[in-house]
């Protein structure tokens, strides 16, 4: 039995917040790269999540087609053409958290972000999103992130409620009036004093996950809270703003984030048979240990209120 929210019949509360299944129609245009593939293999090639029998049979019956027209299977593409691929969605449940409101102003949205729920439709999400619950839950629409967290990380998130706010918050950003900060636990006994890491950050998207390697400048200072023995509580400083910046120098560093799973190193021993079922060191079962909980300005800031936190 599951209850469902009367503010929204789209999204069911159980173990979890799901979203009804719905249909969805997916536009692109023909980049120049695809052009000259035929429609089958530039799915196959370029979108990996389903096989390419399920891309051939999405194509037969209609659910594929190109400047809305029915095509065969080898149909050639031509650039700047429309691609349109009709789906029943069915989206990755999040953390069944409220999103929580800590401020509505005339042009500004202050809220707590839990963990596992992205900011704004990508990928495999669209409705279990920030975005998409402010809008369904509370009618909050159009929204202008300011900044972005990633989606395992909680904390404070502000919006924009017009364009003209969300571009005087651009250029704050940019001209370095605003700072975030973010607080990590750690595997190990973190170093005390301030800790400055300097090194690119190189972000791979068929992987999901970055490398300090030739790629971007990056730099983030850290500084220990506290430690136990076992693990440290760090705040975190990012000077740029790298995808998985603080999560990849955390690694760098040799004190992962806790319970990363991307990022926590580990190894076992292959004469051993147990190992495999071993998780990594440090990991539970709580959230990703980082939460963005401060961000402020020239005379302003916040502070993102997470009671649950040890």
């Amino acid at each position: 039995i599951v209850w469902q929210t009367p503010a929204n019949p789209d999204y069911i509360i159980h173990n979890g917040r799901f979203v009804r299944p719905y249909h969805f129609e997916f536009i692109s245009h023909v980049k120049n790269r695809w052009a000259g593939k035929t429609i089958v293999d530039l799915f196959t090639e370029e979108f990996k999540g389903r096989p390419r029998d399920y891309y051939v049979k999405a194509v037969n019956s209609g659910r594929i087609q190109v400047d809305g027209e029915l095509v065969h299977a080898s149909y050639v593409v031509r650039s700047s053409q429309k691609i349109s691929h009709f789906v029943h969605r069915h989206e990755p449940p999040v953390l069944a958290e409220d999103v929580l409101i800590l401020q509505n102003e005339a042009d500004v949205l202050t809220v707590c972000k839990p963990a596992s729920v992205p900011v704004h439709p990508c990928g495999q999400y669209r409705k279990n999103t920030v975005v998409g619950i402010l809008q369904a839950e509370h009618g909050l629409a159009p929204l202008f992130p300011v900044h972005r967290l990633d989606r395992l990380v909680s904390g404070l998130l502000i919006f924009a409620k017009n364009a003209d706010k969300a571009e005087q918050f651009r250029q704050q950003i940019e001209a370095g009036l605003l700072q975030k900060e973010y607080i990590a636990k750690v595997v190990g006994i973190f170093p005390e004093g301030e800790q400055v890491v300097d090194a690119n950050v190189n972000y791979n998207a068929r992987e999901g996950r970055s490398s300090v390697e030739k790629g971007k400048l990056a730099c983030t200072k850290f500084t220990r809270i506290s430690t136990n023995g076992t693990h440290s509580v760090v705040l975190c400083k990012p000077v740029t703003g790298r995808t998985h910046q603080i999560r990849v120098h955390l690694q760098y560093t040799g004190h992962p984030i806790a319970n990363d799973m991307l990022y926590l190193s580990f190894s076992i021993d292959p004469m051993c048979t147990n190992c495999p079922n071993l998780a990594p060191k440090g990991y539970d079962d709580e959230g990703l240990w980082l939460r963005c909980v401060r961000y402020s300005g020239p005379g302003w800031s916040y502070e993102c209120p997470c009671p649950d936190w040890a």
